[in-house]
C-alpha cells in the first residue's frame, strides 16, 4: 500500500493545477511553510492568498484537518478540502474552498459540542488533538454543511482582485 502522503502531495499539486487553469499564480510550498501548502497570486503578482490542502477519499464522510483549524488565520487565508480519488476509483475530483474565519469558527463550535456530547454507554469524550471535518452530504456534529463551498473558486478570485 503506498504512503498516504503520496496523496496529500498530489492533492495540492492539482489544487495548484486548478488555480493555474484559472489564470493564477499558483506554487506549491513542498512543506516550507508551516501552515501555506500552496502560496497563490493574481497575474500581477501583487496580491496574495495561503492555501492548506487536506486531502480525503471522494465517498468518505469525514476529512483530517487537525487542531490548527480552530485557529483564523485572516482573511487572506483558505482551507482547501480536497477529494482525490484513489487509483482505480471511479469518482469526481471534489474541491471545498473555505475561508479561515469560517473554518475556525465551525471547527471549534463542532468539537465543543462533540466534547460536551456523551459518548460511548454515556461515558465522556476524551479531547484529542483530532479536528475533523464532515463531508456532504452529511453535517457536522454542530450541524454544519460544507456543502455551500463546493467549488467555491470565486472566493479566491474575488481575494486576488480586491483593490
Amino acid at each position: 500500500m503506498p504512503d498516504t502522503s503520496f496523496r496529500g502531495n498530489a492533492a495540492q499539486f492539482f489544487v495548484a493545477g486548478e488555480l493555474c487553469r484559472r489564470g493564477y499564480a499558483a506554487v506549491v510550498t513542498l512543506g516550507n511553510t508551516p501552515n501555506t501548502d500552496v502560496l497563490c497570486s493574481n497575474p500581477e503578482g501583487t496580491k496574495f492568498i495561503h492555501i492548506q490542502v487536506k486531502t480525503f477519499v471522494p465517498g468518505n464522510n469525514t476529512c483530517t484537518v487537525g487542531m490548527k483549524a480552530e485557529k483564523d488565520f485572516g482573511p487572506n487565508f483558505f482551507w482547501i478540502l480536497a477529494g482525490v480519488p484513489k487509483d482505480g476509483q471511479q469518482a469526481e475530483f471534489e474541491y471545498y474552498i473555505i475561508p479561515s474565519k469560517d473554518m475556525a469558527h465551525e471547527v471549534t463550535k463542532a468539537h465543543k459540542a462533540w466534547l460536551n456530547a456523551p459518548g460511548k454507554n454515556g461515558r465522556p469524550h476524551a479531547d484529542s488533538k483530532v479536528r475533523t471535518v464532515t463531508l456532504p452530504p452529511k453535517k457536522g456534529f454542530s450541524g454544519w454543511s460544507i456543502e455551500k463551498y463546493r467549488n467555491r473558486w470565486d472566493l479566491i478570485a474575488a481575494k486576488l482582485s480586491q483593490l
